[in-house]
């Protein structure tokens, strides 16, 4: 049975919270339970009791070797560029990797490994950048044109199986002009074409000769490969300096933290629930930072469905969520809530629409009007994944929603089974959120009617033509500022048909041991900082 010591857990600086029988908090200052407090309360306490028990059986053990490593909650899933699609496995392939072309901080296209032409709005003509230094690949040979043509070939052969050739599909033909010159001749005008070719550059004898790069890669990076013993370690090494990089996979936040205060990681980045974080911040021998995100965090919809595809069902849900609320007391305000997919500042952004106000009484009027109510609730299955995390936000959710006569089914599984689910097209509504996403051709890939997997990431069934209509002349529009006027109507025209209900962009939250010099985290969360950070013992 827990003692009164162990049942007690301080939620913020000055707040400490005792958990009653039933689960719930009750919480010095607020003098009443809270119902919306329920799900975080337990978790917290038991996360935070879990720390405080095994922190007084542990001594700390800083690693021995000189290896810089980062505690991750998924551990990446390939180091071949042309088939990462997960968030882990990008954020490192941009370490082995170079691509084309990069992103400035308004997320607009600028030269990563060449420069480009517009020599006709179908033609593109590439130069490769001479002293870049990702010209090099990591055995020593040089990077050229021929490389890449082979590396974007392979993507656009059907026989590949790439998940990004449906983003590709406009190029028509790729022709190599010598070692550092190449065009790209497009089936029809796309203005944002430079910024879809961001995928990391291959030598061409690999491809030929099938090397096994998903688990031994080869590029021209800032980081070499060194090892991948098991899943959950992988170790690289910067080209600059010899520097060593371990990304070591721990799935329970708990023991990442434990890791981290035992010193065996050194770096934990996201996937840290409030109260975690809260007491890292309290401790002297943790700096902790928290950098505004970019990642949009949105509920989807299948639109397929005769309840969610009506626009009425979809608007109540969406009246019903307290964003406000779940990003104070759930994410420990390390958020801020989104109305669009590319957030306001994005140079395609729009910073004049309206957040969607929280309003339960307007989501019951919807659901009357359909024929819900008390004695008839509506009933829809929520699916996410199994991270407690996750679970949680999910839990509130579901709670939110049945304050407005929703009944949802929750249910949550493992990664791969969730998103299989969620590319098969096999939901009713969930949970996720893009992340590092660069170029407003996103909106053709999530939301044209064309782009319906297998062609794209539309796995909502979302089919409106007037938002066709918009993607379509957005993308051919004369200049950028052109093209973002067109992305912001089309942006506007999403919050008024809610094919995702828009929630929040996370912030990335860094928490780091002494020694660890230089390490930044971007808005994207991408593992960049790397390049620079050094480890002092």
């Amino acid at each position: 049975m827990a003692t009164e010591i162990e049942r007690k857990f301080l939620l913020k600086n000055d707040t400490w919270c005792t958990v009653v029988d039933d689960g719930v908090a009750m919480c010095h200052g607020w003098g009443k339970r809270s119902p919306a407090m329920r799900v975080i309360t337990a978790s917290a306490w038991s996360a935070t009791r879990i720390v405080l028990l095994l922190l007084a059986l542990t001594a700390c053990t800083p690693t021995p070797d000189q290896t810089l490593r980062l505690g991750l909650a998924s551990a990446p899933v390939t180091l071949d560029p042309r088939f990462a699609t997960d968030a882990t496995s990008s954020r490192i392939n941009r370490l082995l990797y170079a691509r084309l072309v990069e992103f400035d901080d308004r997320q607009a296209p600028v030269p990563g490994l060449a420069r480009w032409e517009v020599v006709t709005p179908r033609h593109y003509r590439f130069r490769l950048i001479a002293d870049h230094p990702g010209r090099r690949f990591h055995d020593g040979s040089r990077l050229t044109a021929q490389d890449v043509k082979a590396t974007f070939d392979a993507v656009l052969e059907p026989r590949t199986g790439s998940p990004h050739r449906a983003s590709l599909t406009l190029i028509e033909r790729i022709e190599v002009e010598d070692d550092d010159s190449l065009s790209f001749y497009l089936s029809r005008a796309d203005a944002l074409f430079p910024a879809y070719l961001v995928i990391g550059i291959l030598p061409m004898q690999a491809i030929r000769e099938q090397r096994p790069v998903n688990r031994q890669p080869m590029g021209s990076g800032p980081f070499r490969f060194v090892s991948w013993p098991e899943a959950g370690q992988l170790y690289l090494e910067r080209r600059s300096d010899g520097q060593r990089v371990g990304f070591i996979t721990v799935k329970d936040a708990t023991v990442r933290v434990l890791k981290l205060l035992r010193g065996e990681v050194n770096v934990l980045q996201n996937d840290l629930p409030p109260e975690l974080v809260n007491y890292l911040q309290n401790r002297a021998d943790i700096s902790v930072t928290k950098v505004r995100g970019s990642n949009f965090t949105y509920l989807g919809f299948n639109l397929d469905d005769p309840l969610l595809g009506q626009l009425a069902v979809r608007r109540a849900i969406a009246l019903a969520i307290n964003r406000e609320a779940i990003i104070r007391y759930v994410m420990g305000s390390a958020a801020r809530p989104a109305s669009a997919l590319l957030p306001p500042e994005h140079w395609a952004g729009n910073d004049e629409l309206a957040l969607i106000p929280y309003d339960p009484a307007a989501a019951r009027a919807l659901l009357a009007g359909l024929g819900y109510g008390p004695s008839k609730p509506l009933r829809l299955t929520y699916k996410t994944s199994t991270n407690a995390f996750r679970v949680r936000l999910a839990t509130v959710l579901q709670s939110q929603l049945k304050a407005v006569g929703i009944d949802v089914d929750l249910r949550s599984y493992d990664w791969g089974t969730f998103y299989g689910d969620i590319k098969a097209g096999n939901f009713q509504m969930f949970s996720l959120s893009w992340v590092g996403i660069k170029s407003p051709d996103i909106f053709r890939y999530v939301f044209h009617s064309d782009a319906v997997p297998p062609n794209g990431a539309n796995r909502g069934r979302f089919r409106d033509p007037v938002s066709d209509r918009l993607i379509e002349a957005a993308g051919v529009a004369g200049s950028q500022q052109a093209q973002a006027r067109g992305f912001r109507r089309l942006q506007a025209r999403l919050l008024e048909q809610l094919p995702y209900v828009p929630l929040w962009y996370e912030d990335h939250v860094f928490a780091m041991r002494p020694g660890v010099e230089g390490y930044s985290v971007g808005k994207d969360g991408n593992f960049d900082g790397l390049v620079a950070a050094k480890l002092q013992r």
